[in-house]
């Protein structure tokens, strides 16, 4: 899948790494038709598909850019 980001970024995402096989909510993402029904939440910007799966456009970037997200430590 071809993905721009907000800051004109553009990457190929394979997601069959993260989705093949992982069953539950994921599971129905392994149909390629399913799948290709992902649109994007206009209020925060993930990709979403019908069954309410979404992928946080911030990790996407993360990936596409090779530069790792900080680590989340709660206070």
């Amino acid at each position: 899948m071809t993905i721009t980001f907000a800051d004109g970024r553009t990457a190929e995402m394979d997601f069959a790494h993260k989705l093949i096989e992982r069953g539950g909510v994921f599971k129905p993402l392994e149909d390629v038709s399913f799948f290709a029904r992902v649109h994007v939440d206009p209020e925060v910007g993930t990709l979403i598909w019908r069954n309410d799966v979404d992928l946080d456009p911030d990790v996407l970037h993360s990936e596409a850019a090779g530069i790792p997200l900080p680590l989340y430590e709660p206070t």
